[in-house]
């Protein structure tokens, strides 16, 4: 399989760990940079272990989490059911009277008061991924497919998954 452009995939998939505050890249490993597969000449094997690499961070749970394969997100690494019990609804941000934007606000956002958690995620387009684009339960071969799918990707062809 040839995939094109997964080093501007690589760069996405990095900034998605960073909206996503606190995320975790890897237990296994750090990231390369996308330099460090120049050596591999072979652009079908080049494009493959860079979209391996970037697996690191799609497959992560911390991703993995907006991504559900449900109309429920899923939170923390263990990806247990979210709490406050959260509904996708419609384009994925929730519903009337319980929407994302209702707690993960345009930034992250540190709690002072008493609480399992230390703090709530944010970001201005908080929401869960559409439906056509659920990872969990996906292999990465999977998700490769529905990233360079036009039809589940938002309308995108290979060149503009390559521009962003």
């Amino acid at each position: 399989m040839r995939i094109v452009g997964f080093i501007t995939l690589l760069s996405c998939a990095t900034v998605l760990a960073s909206v996503h505050g606190s995320a975790q890249i890897s237990e296994r490993s750090e990231l390369q940079a996308p330099s460090a597969f120049n050596a591999i000449s072979d652009s079908a094997m080049r494009s493959r272990a860079l979209f391996t690499e970037a697996a690191k961070v799609i497959m992560n749970p911390r991703c993995m989490n907006c991504h559900p394969s449900s109309y429920r997100p899923t939170q923390g690494n263990d990806m247990h059911p979210h709490l406050p019990p959260a509904i996708r609804g419609d384009g994925g941000g929730g519903v009337p009277g319980n929407t994302c934007a209702a707690c993960h606000t345009d930034a992250n956002y540190t709690l002072h008061e008493r609480a399992s958690y230390r703090s709530i995620p944010g970001n201005p387009r908080w929401g869960l991924a559409p439906i056509e684009m659920a990872w969990q339960g996906k292999s990465i071969g999977e998700i490769c497919l529905q990233l360079k799918d036009p039809k589940r990707n938002g309308g995108r062809t290979l060149a503009l998954l390559r521009k962003r």
